[in-house]
């Protein structure tokens, strides 16, 4: 599985973007997807998170301002990121689950939101 996000830039305080990873190669084994992220200095933590029968999972901290969802045609899965916060600053990771006899976890490479106060 290789995972291509985008979408990442610099956006003022209360702005909004949008984030895409499209998933590419054995893509039928993927049970979940989602979005991490890291700021300087911290540890990588999970920001969202969609599972294959479309149930979500959210950091309390954006509770109520993102939006993950995934289009099965395109492979893809988005995070929409409104009312952003200068706290959401950091590195956004894509990330992919799949469960064939082992878990296994994929990343895609980073995208940086830096988000201006």
């Amino acid at each position: 599985v290789q995972l291509q996000a985008s979408g990442g830039g610099l956006v003022q305080a209360g702005g909004s973007l949008r984030l895409s990873c499209a998933a590419s190669g054995s893509i039928s084994s993927i049970n979940a997807m989602g979005w991490y992220r890291q700021a300087p200095g911290k540890q990588r933590e999970l920001v969202a998170a969609i599972a294959s029968g479309g149930s979500t999972n959210y950091a309390d901290s954006v509770k109520g301002r993102f939006t993950i969802s995934r289009d099965n045609a395109e492979n893809t899965v988005y995070l929409q990121m409104n009312s952003l916060k200068p706290e959401d600053t950091a590195v956004y990771y894509c990330n992919a689950a799949a469960v064939v006899g082992l878990l296994y976890v994929y990343w895609g490479q980073g995208t940086l939101v830096t988000v201006s106060s």
